[in-house]
């Protein structure tokens, strides 16, 4: 495993990590989920990353995860760096969700009991919220880390603006912003265009990418279509079927082709790409198997991209 440090600080995060968004809910069975969390951290995979609403059901993937810590790595608590975060839904009535005190500290002490822990690396504010005023919001995340219930600071999704402005803040309360995490992938470049990652980096901040294969849209899986067993069919949450447009499908094919020249499957290439970004500090995956995992660490060995190779990519994408 690379591992590679977060801004200016002296946290090192593998460049590979475990996103538990999915497959680590109540649907899925118990042992296939701690198959894959043995294997990521027998890989040298140490930071997991959760949020309270993560499952299905909500907080079922803290659960699931507090259940294989203290089963299976209750003697390696301090070889890991696990993450969660508030904001987003979670329960009904007025403080379930969004960005005020209330929320983020009685969401961060639910998530505590769930993953039977004192304290978490790693906490986000998860989205922004327009309706609490900023200064609660941070001084919140300030407090959390003075009381012990957190060791670091993050933001998700935040917008450029708000996202400066909780840098200054934290850094001026002694707390600074450990990494900022936005979705960044090969038909998601926003965050690199808009300049999120530059500013993160100029901040001192790392930068960490969730959906880095555009859930699955980036590996073989819809290479001929859409599988029967594909979670475009059977979870249409966030993956929809009228996203694989003509268009989509043609950048999938011709992206895939270049990645047979460079002697990897697409889900590495893509992968690779994101790493290649050296302000980018780690980018998280997600896995149904230990074998879906293994395929996804491959792409540390991903080979360097040639300037051809990055004109040959920004073509396809700009069609």
């Amino acid at each position: 495993m690379e591992y590679r440090r977060c801004g200016r600080s002296g946290v090192l995060l593998p460049a590979i990590s475990l996103g538990f968004w999915h497959n680590f809910g109540s649907v899925t069975p118990e042992e296939q989920s701690r198959a894959i969390v043995r294997a990521a951290f027998d890989a040298g995979v140490t930071h997991f990353d959760l949020a309270n609403n993560y499952g299905p059901c909500p907080g079922a993937a803290e659960e699931r995860l507090g259940k294989f810590l203290h089963d299976d790595f209750s003697a390696y608590r301090d070889e890991l760096f696990i993450a969660t975060k508030a904001a987003y839904d979670m329960w009904d009535g007025p403080y379930g969700s969004w960005a005020s005190r209330k929320h983020l500290v009685a969401s961060l002490n639910q998530s505590l009991r769930r993953l039977r822990l004192d304290y978490v690396d790693l906490f986000y504010c998860h989205r922004y919220d327009p309706y609490t005023p900023l200064e609660e919001t941070l001084q919140a995340l300030v407090d959390i880390v003075r009381c012990g219930k957190a060791l670091y600071i993050g933001l998700s999704r935040w917008p450029m603006d708000a996202a400066q402005k909780g840098y200054n803040y934290l850094k001026n309360h002694n707390v600074p912003c450990l990494i900022y995490q936005g979705r960044y992938n090969l038909f998601d470049r926003a965050p690199q265009e808009e300049g999120i990652i530059d500013a993160a980096a100029d901040n001192g901040v790392g930068f960490i990418s969730f959906s880095p294969l555009a859930q699955g849209l980036l590996t073989d899986r819809y290479l001929n279509g859409i599988p029967a067993d594909s979670r475009m069919i059977n979870d249409p949450r966030f993956l929809h079927t009228d996203m694989l447009t003509e268009n989509v499908h043609n950048r999938i094919r011709r992206l895939n082709a270049l990645a047979g020249q460079r002697g990897e499957p697409l889900s590495s290439m893509a992968l690779g790409w994101i790493l290649h970004n050296p302000r980018v500090t780690s980018v998280l995956v997600g896995a149904s198997s230990p074998d879906q995992l293994h395929k996804n660490l491959a792409a540390i060995k991903s080979p360097s991209f040639s300037d051809e190779e990055c004109r040959m990519i920004d073509e396809i994408l700009n069609s």
